[in-house]
């Protein structure tokens, strides 16, 4: 027992859609304290069994049941909506259980969402300490690190400035540096080691690497399962609220990939495990070899048709396609936003296309997960929405093909020595 870090026993979460959560009147306090008595008895009398489950409830989690040890980095995966934020903001304290218990051994610290408490009106180096005592920091440990933190940011040159002239970029490389440098027993981490750019995304790794080196007991939540492989020791994969699956790493990824397949065979529009405000959907998507019907090939040109429908015209669309690997990472990214190619208003209902350039990836599957936003705000996002095969091809003309192992990627390329 004190080998654990977390223990967690059956564990459920139920959400009442629709229900009133605001605060309650006086009135409504003073009634509650007056019939508690009886609204107990009440539910002492009923059988489990002839509880009826209404439409409306919606169990995130659902006897979850799993034990966590001291210097474990556990991977967390699934697919969207399976309740890994869920389960992560109750280990948070963010909020409580419907049912079961998670007891934790250890001060928690939390990377839930990053930049939460940052304000705007006041300056990159005030938010540091405002930030850092959110997070639990006491202002010793924070000026003890300032300088760490500015350094791992590389925001040196904007610590006076407001954050409200930061781009998204300079906002979650500050907001990033200040919660990676937290020294919990115990941290929980969702989704935030895909901010900044590409080489900011691989210093985030490096950090959370040396957390895990650190000994101390880390919950990652990814769908980057190349970051799940590298970092975490043991992994539990969630389905629909529900522990499917855990153990050792690559067992669990492989199940958590045939998941996925199985998911992506269905039809888009039957799909539940979207996110977004679903103001509007991506209904379908079609995947064709631009140039000739048939098999897709190393260097074919792609041609996807993304068929949506919305309650009323959409505003400012931006359509995002990224091509991935089996890992769910990504290859390529296409945004129309970025080439400026759409126009400022789309009907309620239709289909874009897209055609790519000579896509030189090597044999084996892609994934395709889609986006649509309007007016800047998410309105549906669907992990491997479809797939596709590709075929060798002599790419480079020698008969010879580099084994997807070695890369995902080719490019042509000459070789001369002097």
């Amino acid at each position: 027992m004190s080998e654990l870090a977390i223990r967690i026993q059956g564990l459920g979460k139920l959400y009442r859609l629709g229900a009133h959560t605001g605060k309650r009147t006086l009135r409504e306090s003073l009634t509650g304290m007056v019939t508690l008595p009886f609204r107990k008895l009440r539910n002492a009398a009923r059988s489990a069994a002839s509880v009826v489950k209404a439409e409306n409830d919606l169990w995130a989690l659902r006897d979850v049941n799993f034990d966590v040890k001291r210097g474990e980095v556990i991977g967390l995966i699934g697919r969207s909506g399976a309740g890994k934020s869920t389960l992560l903001k109750i280990l948070s304290r963010i909020t409580d259980p419907t049912e079961g218990h998670a007891e934790i051994r250890g001060r928690v610290g939390s990377l839930l969402e990053v930049g939460t408490g940052f304000h705007p009106e006041l300056t990159g180096r005030e938010n540091i300490f405002l930030n850092g005592a959110l997070l639990g920091m006491r202002r010793a440990e924070i000026v003890q690190k300032f300088d760490e933190i500015v350094a791992f940011s590389e925001m040196e040159r904007f610590l006076e400035t407001p954050v409200k002239r930061y781009s998204s970029g300079m906002y979650t490389r500050l907001a990033f540096a200040v919660a990676a440098h937290l020294e919990p027993e115990i941290m929980v981490v969702d989704e935030v080691l895909a901010v900044g750019d590409a080489a900011f995304q691989k210093k985030c790794l490096g950090k959370m690497g040396q957390v895990a080196r650190q000994g101390r007991t880390v919950i990652l939540v990814s769908h980057n399962m190349a970051a799940i492989q590298s970092l975490c020791t043991r992994a539990v994969l969630l389905h629909s609220g529900q522990v499917k699956d855990e153990g050792n790493v690559p067992h669990v990824v492989e199940s958590y990939l045939q998941a996925c397949l199985a998911v992506g065979s269905m039809p888009l529009h039957e799909r539940k495990d979207r996110g977004g405000d679903h103001s509007a959907t991506i209904t379908s998507v079609r995947i064709e070899n631009f140039d000739r019907d048939g098999l897709i090939h190393t260097g074919s040109r792609l041609k996807i048709t993304m068929e949506y429908q919305s309650d009323s015209p959409v505003q400012h669309p931006r359509f995002f396609c990224a091509v991935c690997d089996t890992s769910n990472v990504p290859i390529f990214l296409f945004d129309n936003d970025t080439v400026g190619q759409m126009q400022e208003t789309l009907p309620a209902k239709g289909r874009v296309t897209l055609v790519t350039e000579p896509m030189n990836v090597t044999a084996g599957r892609c994934y395709v997960n889609v986006a649509l936003s309007r007016g800047g705000v998410m309105a549906d996002y669907v992990e491997h929405a479809s797939f596709f095969d590709v075929e060798n091809a002599d790419f480079h003309g020698t008969g010879k093909i580099p084994p997807r192992e070695w890369s995902l990627c080719l490019m042509p390329h000459q070789w001369s020595a002097e």
